[in-house]
């Protein structure tokens, strides 16, 4: 067994089965619906909303009035017929995030009920797809975000606050084009595929109340001035009348996918879980005690053997080095499988991108620590400093693949022979 070419084997493979062109043409060869004979407009959002819209695109032709993709910078290929597309800052809403915003709430005002929107929606679409409410400026808007990333809170909490600041969030967009019916087809990138989280639901309703979000702000200390307040006490959509969502693919058809390859590759398979949330290094530390067990044939696992994990994690940011949550939890293994060969850890977002870095992630063995020493580099040190990516950098152990067109949350997977 090539054990490194395995596992990009397997990553590469899970990945593929799916980029949205592969789920969107499922989705409609599947399904007839009754809207095609609409006037038809397209929204898409998110880190994924180029190949979606293309995709989409191919299949509808010429039935597609207009449409707007809204994307991550370096995340467009190119034009797609009738559509307008925009790029905008990621995980940090930025002017074109705005701009292009107000261009979609243009296009979808003042339409009929003969008027149906395709949305086209995945990951990152809580960042790019803004407009704040009242009177909160983009300084503003765009601290709170960063705020929220580095808490370390779970992407369920950060959405709590950001739809309730925001005019298209919390089935507010549904608002906006009603009576228009809304379509939307979603790339999941949260765990359990909860409609009012993913992109912080446009089209869904929201059943929080101002005491989820107290307990939220007082878990992690938030201190949000007056106005903030009183905007995060102003109650959101509880019923929405003109929106139909489907999920097309989400991390657990990912990994599901990891399963068959790791299988035909001659692995011993086991999905540990679909629903990783926790801290990265955390993970990154039962991982490792985990493997450490079957390399001392202390655990039920059979070799050879590929451990499966499906999720996200979170990072609380306390220092000032530079990295992403996969690549946190990957270098948070190499310690404790310092002493043992034949094995390999990755993970990666299914995007990607990982953190505000150029890699989607990280790849370990038994041999990176023996590295950092190599390189005078102190792995207590870097976890403090929370700047993984320096660290692989320097051991040649990041992933860097460039955009995927996809996004369904990480996925994370262990070779151990």
């Amino acid at each position: 067994m090539e054990i490194k070419k395995d596992i990009l084997k397997i990553i590469e493979g899970s990945i593929r089965y799916v980029l949205p062109e592969n789920l969107i043409k499922e989705t409609f060869e599947k399904t007839t619906f009754e809207f095609l004979n609409d006037e038809l407009y397209v929204v898409s959002i998110g880190k994924a909303a180029w190949n979606m819209a293309s995709s989409i695109s191919n299949i509808l032709g010429e039935k597609i009035k207009k449409g707007i993709v809204l994307t991550k910078y370096e995340h467009s290929k190119g034009n797609i017929k009738n559509f307008e597309i925009f790029e905008a800052g990621h995980p940090i809403p930025d002017e074109n995030s705005i701009f292009a915003t107000e261009k979609i709430l243009e296009m979808t005002k003042n339409l009929t009920s003969k008027d149906t929107i395709i949305f086209l929606v995945s990951g990152g679409g809580s960042a790019l797809f803004e407009k704040p409410l009242n009177n909160i400026s983009l300084k503003e808007i765009s601290l709170i975000n960063k705020t929220l990333i580095n808490s370390g809170a779970n992407i369920n909490e950060i959405n709590l606050i950001r739809k309730r600041l925001s005019s298209v969030k919390a089935g507010r967009f549904a608002e906006h084009v009603n009576p228009a019916k809304i379509f939307s087809f979603i790339l999941s990138d949260v765990i359990d595929d909860d409609l009012s989280t993913i992109a912080s639901g446009p089209c869904y309703y929201d059943s929080s109340t101002f005491e989820d979000i107290e307990k939220i702000l007082i878990k992690y200390n938030f201190n949000f001035d007056e106005k903030i307040l009183n905007l995060l006490k102003k109650d959101t959509p509880k019923k929405i009348n003109n929106s139909e969502n489907y999920i097309i693919g989400n991390v657990k058809k990912a990994c599901y996918k990891a399963k068959e390859i790791s299988e035909q590759l001659g692995y011993n398979t086991y999905i540990l879980t679909t629903k990783l949330d926790c801290e990265a290094k955390e993970a990154g530390y039962f991982l490792s005690s985990i493997i450490s067990e079957i390399k001392t044939d202390e655990s039920f696992f059979k070799k050879p053997c590929a451990l499966i994990l499906g999720g996200e994690t979170s990072v609380k940011v306390l220092g000032k080095g530079v990295g992403g949550r996969n690549q946190e939890l990957v270098f948070s293994t190499i310690k404790k499988i310092k002493d043992f060969d034949n094995l390999i850890i990755a993970s990666v977002g299914t995007d990607g991108t990982d953190g505000p870095t150029n890699a989607a992630g990280g790849i370990v063995d038994g041999n990176s620590f023996r590295k950092l020493i190599l390189h005078n580099i102190d792995y207590e040190e870097v976890l403090k400093n929370n700047d993984s990516y320096n660290a692989l950098k320097k051991i040649d152990n990041l992933i860097i693949s460039g955009p995927t067109g996809t996004n369904v949350n990480d996925l994370i997977i262990a070779l151990v022979i």
